[in-house]
């Protein structure tokens, strides 16, 4: 029970406790499946969040999580992790299996269903994950901030960044170390790249959410991408390369790292870099499945290669259909391509997800350096029937 205080501060101090509990739990008791499936949850939490130098937290994390439902097939919590777990490891059809056997073990479990809801989450299903999240919150209206999350996570995926940012706002205000500042950041950054935000909003909340997050977790490669992405579109070129390079060096075998530099690189001019790194981006596994492409195809359609950057943006939509600014991207491409039925759909999605969208506020906010680059861009979208 001390465990599982600690574990719900979510902090990196508290879980490194809560793990020295739990592994004294299971050695009192080595027959008991909750401390297993609760150590497990412990260990990949420290896993997901970089808590651990330990290059065998996540192993730790599964042996834990298959010993809670040997011990006990009933236990949902077991189920529970084990899902987590395979989402981790990117076997989401297990992922999906194990969140449903744990509903079905304890159908009025509030935990079951929110841990679906990540699970839906990162297998690009949010629709599927604000439905189970808010059953959740129904069981349990008294739920802790990391419900708050996944229905912001949700939110934010279905293109949704009101309702997001203010989610996140409510969650921060509950726990100010939890670490949800970077998602704040992008909700931000969506809202204002797709034209949503409130009249007269500049990034500077989005900037101050970025910073936030860095102080809490430095070591985060995700921190400095968004703390890029906003330099990026202040149209601070330096800044925004120092920390795309910075995420690589924390992160050299992770797919969206490379991405997101690669993009950076290729808005900035520096296309032959860009095109090198958004080569080995695709020779790495992404942490989310396709998530990278986004990037790699904006890099390829800046350069462009239009028929390989069409490929890209396909692929990423079909996963994630409701990003505004990888519609508009897509549009340009198939502008520019000549296939201007294709282009016009694109170009109603983007008028589905913001019926007011302008091309002249495109351009201010644009991230594009080179002047010709992006009158070439505007020009692509004007004509696939944008005004």
């Amino acid at each position: 029970m001390r465990g599982k205080e600690y574990y719900w501060r979510l902090t990196k101090e508290a879980n490194a406790q809560a793990l020295q509990l739990l592994e004294k739990a299971v050695a009192l008791d080595p027959q008991y499946a909750e401390a297993y499936a609760l150590l497990g949850s412990a260990y990949s939490l420290a896993w997901t969040l970089r808590w651990s130098a330990d290059p065998q937290t996540l192993e730790r994390a599964l042996a834990s999580a298959r010993r809670a439902v040997a011990l006990d097939d009933s236990l949902p919590a077991g189920h529970v992790i084990l899902s987590l777990i395979y989402v981790r490891q990117q076997q989401y059809d297990k992922a999906i299996a194990e969140s449903e056997r744990a509903i079905i073990l304890d159908p009025n479990n509030d935990n079951s269903y929110v841990n679906q809801a990540e699970v839906l989450n990162v297998a690009g299903r949010p629709e599927e994950a604000l439905r189970a999240v808010e059953q959740a919150m129904r069981l349990n209206p008294r739920y802790p901030p990391l419900y708050l999350y996944e229905l912001a996570w949700a939110y934010s995926a279905t293109g949704r960044y009101t309702e997001a940012i203010a989610t996140l706002q409510e969650l921060i205000s509950r726990n100010p170390n939890f670490m949800a500042h970077f998602h704040l950041a992008i909700s931000y950054l969506l809202q204002w790249h797709s034209q949503q935000s409130p009249a007269g909003q500049t990034l500077a909340p989005a900037m101050e959410a970025a910073q936030q997050a860095l102080t809490l977790n430095d070591s985060l490669p995700i921190n400095h991408i968004v703390l890029g992405c906003v330099y990026l579109f202040q149209r601070q070129y330096d800044q925004a390369l120092v920390e795309m390079e910075r995420v690589v060096t924390l992160g050299p075998n992770e797919a969206g790292n490379y991405a997101a530099l690669a993009a950076t690189l290729s808005l900035v001019g520096r296309m032959e870099e860009a095109l090198e790194t958004a080569a080995q981006a695709l020779r790495l596994k992404p942490g989310t499945p396709d998530i990278h492409l986004a990037d790699v195809g904006t890099v390829y359609a800046l350069a462009g290669r239009h028929e390989e950057a069409r490929a890209f943006l396909q692929r990423y939509l079909s996963r994630f259909p409701n990003n505004l600014p990888v519609h508009l991207t897509l549009a340009a491409v198939y502008s520019e391509l000549g296939q201007t039925a294709e282009a016009r759909a694109e170009v109603a999605e983007v008028l589905r997800l913001n019926p007011n969208f302008s091309l002249e506020v495109a351009r201010q906010r644009s991230a594009i350096k080179d002047p010709a680059t992006l009158e070439r861009y505007i020009a692509a979208l004007r004509k696939a029937g944008l005004k």
